[in-house]
């Protein structure tokens, strides 16, 4: 397995890949973070934008996103830990708090000292984390939090929620049909979305079936998250709120200060893949409104 190129920053690597591995292409990268070898893809040219997908999803899931942004924009968008290439986390800590400080170590080790942050549910939640925790080298210029996840009434998918059963866990960490992926994928998705087809469920379950994703899963889901809510309003850094019309848990513009919303009609929890444009739009239309000599 060659490294093609590798630079060390504090202990972390990056690196370039050859890799027979269908999920591993030319545009993959790798950084080496808290003992993680992180994959993540790097295109276009401007102002720095970092992608964040969901729980249970990849960095496929922000990738037509990314595709329509990439003219204007830097767009990073990488597999969060437990997900995708990436997989699990050798010491299992899935709290939301780890992942934002696992991010802005990543964020440091691919050189990044200025960026806006997006992310779709989890990745959202990671988002407004990363911005309460206000690490010293990172200048976070927006956050676009997408269906993001976070305060305590957010209802838990049934799927989820089932996960979290004992007997129903410990089947999860040696098998996942197929047919559970689709119907979890077609739960996830507005009532007139029509994304998922037999590629993406193939996908999806490929990801799943990787080494250690569905344990990593389930000790996600088994995981304790503080909540953070009531620190929301202490979020100085300029907000979009994309969210789809029935999305539950939804209090940012309520909570962070000269917060915008943009609202879809009959989206799903899967935005970015359902509506890429949509929201590829607002994000350009918000970020530039924030640059210098343009009024909000």
């Amino acid at each position: 397995m060659p490294t093609l190129d590798s630079n060390r920053n504090n202990g972390n690597t990056v690196s370039g890949m050859n890799y027979r591995d269908i999920d591993v292409n030319a545009n993959s990268r790798f950084a080496t973070v808290d003992g993680m070898r992180i994959h993540y893809r790097r295109s276009g040219k401007g102002p720095t934008v970092v992608l964040l997908h969901g729980s249970a999803s990849s960095l496929y899931g922000v990738e037509a996103l990314a595709q329509r942004l990439w003219a204007s924009f830097d767009v990073i968008r990488l597999d969060l830990p437990g997900f995708g290439v990436t997989g699990p986390r050798p010491d299992r800590d899935y709290r939301v708090t780890t992942y934002a400080g696992t991010l802005a170590r990543f964020l440091a080790t691919v050189g990044v000292e200025r960026c806006a942050v997006v992310g779709n549910s989890l990745g959202g939640n990671i988002a407004w984390n990363l911005a309460l925790d206000h690490p010293e080298h990172l200048h976070l210029t927006g956050l676009v939090l997408i269906n993001a996840t976070g305060y305590p009434d957010k209802e838990l998918p049934a799927a989820m929620a089932l996960a979290r059963n004992p007997v129903v866990g410990q089947l999860l960490r040696r098998f996942m049909p197929r047919r559970a992926v689709e119907r979890s994928l077609r739960q996830a998705v507005g009532p007139k979305s029509d994304i998922v087809d037999a590629a993406m469920v193939e996908r999806a379950h490929r990801l799943w079936n990787r080494p250690g994703n569905r344990a990593a899963f389930v000790d996600f889901l088994c995981t304790d998250q503080p909540d953070r809510s009531a620190e929301i309003p202490d979020i100085d850094v300029p907000t979009l709120v994309l969210r789809s019309a029935g999305m539950d848990g939804q209090h940012f513009t309520r909570d962070i200060a000269g917060s915008v919303e943009k609202v879809h009609p009959d989206g799903g929890h899967l935005l970015p893949e359902e509506d890429p444009a949509w929201v590829a739009d607002a994000i350009t239309e918000y970020l530039r409104s924030l640059q210098p000599g343009n009024a909000r």
